[in-house]
């Protein structure tokens, strides 16, 4: 099994130096490019929703970001210190409405669960830990 780490800062300029690291470990792993698209996607949308409401302090915090391929599926496991929150539990926003009548936020949880195969939610030792797994051919 492949498996890289990245750390990075609770701040929203680390989002291209994600998006640039799954760019190259794609090329690393020989993943597709729609893959690493869909990935690129996921990962930006998790980061971000973690690091704008993951903490309730202004503190510099470090978000680990765990990747592991075992040829036929990638895990992607984010594990912060902020305030617990299993995403999982989020109701899909009904998507049949208008954006008028839909509620405000909701739409990169349910982009993540239709882009990933499982999304699960762990808080252990006063972290929480978001482990996405996408079926993978190699």
């Amino acid at each position: 099994m492949n498996c890289k780490t990245l750390l990075v800062k609770n701040q929203m300029l680390e989002l291209n130096r994600v998006v640039a690291y799954l760019d190259e470990l794609g090329e690393e792993w020989e993943l597709s490019v729609p893959l690493v698209f869909s990935l690129n996607l996921v990962v930006e949308e998790a980061l971000t929703n973690i690091i704008l409401y993951g903490f309730d302090d202004q503190l510099e915090h470090t978000i680990e970001i765990d990747f592991k391929n075992d040829l036929d599926q990638l895990y992607i496991t984010f594990i912060d210190d902020g305030i617990a929150y299993d995403p999982t539990l989020k109701e899909d926003p009904d998507i049949s409405l208008s954006t008028e009548d839909r509620q405000i936020g909701g739409l990169g949880i349910f982009l993540i669960k239709k882009i990933m195969d499982k999304v699960e939610y762990k808080r252990k030792e006063n972290k929480n830990f978001l482990i996405l797994t996408k079926n993978i051919i190699v």
